[in-house]
């Protein structure tokens, strides 16, 4: 079974959580799951630049990322972030490899509007560098960055990195860990589960918003993509991967309208 998870900047800014999910993981790997992580830093971005004197500036929630911006999104995402998570999954016992998308062009991008900077879109996703490392047990961990074949880099939205990895890996399974619960319907109560067109509906009635509609679309293209299942889970709930991965219902699955049928 092949697994993609992906974790949300603000569970691993403690490092009692980021311990509590590297345990978790680094079990699923004994127990013969594949998994590749895929990981954000948001939070610890905006820090690193308020330090600095620095402002964040969003359009549509993507951060405007200029040259300056950039040299932090490596400092940050593939340095601090990614770092510190593979220090945890090696004490839990996971022979972690922190990667980037820039690494073996592993996720390809273009820029995405000239007015965000050097925000990517995903082009490409090669996953051969992924199929090798799991293949001889090691997890690989990446951070959200990319480039293009000229060099050029690309700060790329975590969740869509997630689905380009997930989906040209060929993973059954997304995950996506966050700060939130699950999906809320019009009542604000978590959905167990959603099917593509109901979440599409959700989206078109303005009941899903901001870094949920985000998500919700990212779900979209990995189903569309060939991903069986998505889940949107509270990471922070103890033993969550563990018992999603044992077929408990928690947070929100997403699945194709059939499966429903």
């Amino acid at each position: 079974m092949k697994v993609l998870v992906k974790l949300g900047g603000t569970l691993l800014d403690i490092q009692v959580s980021r311990d509590a999910l590297a345990g978790q993981i680094a079990k699923a790997l004994a127990d013969g799951i594949e998994i590749v992580v895929v990981h954000g830093g948001g939070k610890q971005m905006t820090r690193f630049l308020a330090e600095r004197g620095i402002e964040s500036r969003f359009v549509g929630g993507l951060r405007v990322t200029t040259p300056e911006i950039v040299d932090a999104v490596l400092k940050v995402f593939a340095g601090s972030v990614n770092h510190e998570l593979v220090a945890s999954l090696t004490r839990a016992g996971a022979r972690a490899v922190g990667l980037s998308g820039i690494d073996s062009f592993l996720v390809e991008a273009e820029q995405m509007d000239p007015a965000l900077g050097a925000v990517g879109r995903v082009t490409k996703s090669n996953p051969e560098l992924l199929r090798l490392l799991t293949a001889n047990g090691y997890l690989p961990v990446v951070a959200c960055v990319a480039s293009d074949r000229m060099g050029q880099v690309y700060n790329v939205n975590a969740d869509q990195m997630a689905v380009a990895c997930g989906t040209a890996y060929g993973a059954q399974d997304l995950v996506f860990l966050t700060d939130v619960g699950g999906v809320l319907d019009g009542a604000q109560q978590v959905r167990a589960v959603l099917t593509a067109g109901e979440s599409e509906r959700l989206i078109a009635d303005g009941v899903a918003t901001g870094g949920m509609q985000a998500k919700l679309n990212a779900a979209l293209a990995a189903l569309a993509g060939g991903v069986q299942r998505v889940r949107i889970a509270p990471g922070t709930a103890p033993g969550v991967l563990e018992r999603i991965l044992a077929g408990e219902e928690m947070g929100t699955q997403i699945i194709p309208n059939e499966v429903a049928a």
